[in-house]
């Protein structure tokens, strides 16, 4: 049996590897080093372009942590990669970028059955899984506009990224919200008037000027923090830059605080929390260096923002990832509608798994949507006449009726991974 697999992003190598393994002779095509997109430096795979956290990993009380556990069953090659990598993050899974993407490379290049082929792909397969990513351009995105329509697209943006030696750390405090983790986020409080002054010099920044042809909707989640700052003087008081749950050294609660997480496992590097923006460079120094412990903070990376297509997929893909008018030709990656890291791996994992059984003739086996795999899985391919990215979230999940929230989190999680191992079996393992 052979399988073309087009990027090698986190859903193309989850596709290539899971095939790989089971036998399958995949031919893994990848533009870099010789192209480069946009948001891409590294010529690894899988490389990570915004933040370096995967989000919560706690599996009973998050619906993203409850989605790794899920593909940490199915044999994620990704989540073995973060488990490897990961760096002190509290309750988040976080990792170190470069280490984490060199892992999920050599995996792939070892695997004899996976022969990687360095060459942009401009046409369309006619079967295989096309996971080129939201920045896919050129002739292959014409392509595709061609066969399936008008697509879509919103803009992604990330934060900026700081040298641990520059940051005054006699202006911060260590500690994990309301005590949790073992003090992983370096905390820069602000009082009033410095939060104040802040939010001014923020909303009146100078932004970067986009392109005609980058016309879109901003993904909430992933919301530029001067946006959010221009929506009212506590905005962000109330979400990135919240208080709530922190205590400085004095035991005082702050007035405001940004955060800072580790980028790499020495902690060399620090990403800002939350603080995905638009601003033009000299500006993002300027605006970040009023924060007291960033006064004179030296920048690894400053924060940038990108388009990301997605396909209109009700209309183009079935709940397998699979082109409803090519059954042979699949979809993955967050060009199908799903939004995040381990959303967008999820999806090459499932496509993967959907067409391994058509090769061979098997019958499909549905994965309900008792579990956030089934669940996103399903959103891509219902009808939806506001179809918009989605990620890991209990509302997506099929309802219980159940009131109590905390004991609503743990049954869904059983019942979800109840459904992940029934999947397994029907898959044969």
């Amino acid at each position: 049996m052979k399988a073309v697999v087009v990027g090698a992003g986190l859903a193309g190598s989850e596709a290539a590897y899971y095939l790989a393994r089971k036998g399958v002779e995949v031919t893994l095509c990848e533009m870099k080093p010789k192209r480069f997109s946009p948001a891409h430096e590294s010529e690894n795979f899988c490389e990570l372009v915004c933040s370096n956290s995967l989000k919560s990993n706690d599996v009973y009380g998050n619906a993203s942590g409850l989605l790794k556990e899920e593909m940490r069953r199915l044999g994620s090659i990704t989540l073995e990669a973060a488990d490897q990598t990961k760096v002190p993050a509290g309750g988040a899974l976080a990792v170190d970028r470069e280490a984490f993407s060199t892992y999920v490379t050599e995996k792939l290049r070892a695997e004899k059955n996976i022969k990687i082929v360095t060459e942009e792909v401009t046409s369309l397969p006619q079967e295989g899984i096309v996971a080129t990513g939201p920045l896919t351009d050129g002739k292959l995105y014409e392509e595709i506009q061609k066969a399936f329509g008008k697509s879509l697209h919103f803009y992604d943006a990330s934060a900026p990224i700081v040298s641990r030696e520059s940051v005054d750390f006699s202006k911060t405090f260590t500690a994990d919200r309301y005590g949790r983790g073992d003090g992983d986020y370096i905390n820069c409080p602000l009082n009033r008037a410095e939060y104040e002054l802040f939010v001014q010099e923020l909303v009146s920044a100078e932004k970067a000027t986009l392109h005609s042809f980058e016309k879109g909707e901003i993904f909430e989640g992933c919301m530029p923090v001067e946006v959010m700052a221009s929506r009212g003087k506590d905005t962000l008081r109330f979400g990135t830059f919240k208080p709530v749950g922190l205590f400085d050294n004095d035991g005082e609660r702050p007035y405001a605080v940004l955060q800072l997480r580790r980028e790499n496992e020495a902690g060399t590097s620090l990403g800002l929390v939350g603080c995905q923006t638009n601003l033009k460079f000299p500006e993002q120094k300027r605006v970040f260096s009023l924060i007291p412990a960033l006064k004179n903070a030296e920048f690894e990376r400053y924060g940038v923002m990108h388009r990301n297509t997605f396909l209109e997929s009700p209309e183009i893909l079935n709940s397998d990832f699979s082109v409803k008018s090519r059954p042979m030709l699949f979809f993955a990656g967050q060009m199908t509608g799903v939004e995040g890291y381990m959303e967008s791996a999820m999806s090459g994992l499932l496509a993967a798994v959907h067409y391994l059984r058509k090769l061979k003739g098997l019958p499909p086996v549905a994965l309900e949507g008792t579990c956030v795999s089934g669940a996103l899985s399903q959103y891509i391919a219902a009808k939806n006449k506001d179809f918009q990215p989605m990620n890991a979230n209990y509302g997506i999940l099929r309802s219980m009726g159940v009131r109590d929230k905390k004991e609503k989190k743990r049954i869904y999680a059983e019942r979800a991974l109840q459904e992940i191992e029934r999947f397994i079996s029907a898959i044969g393992g």
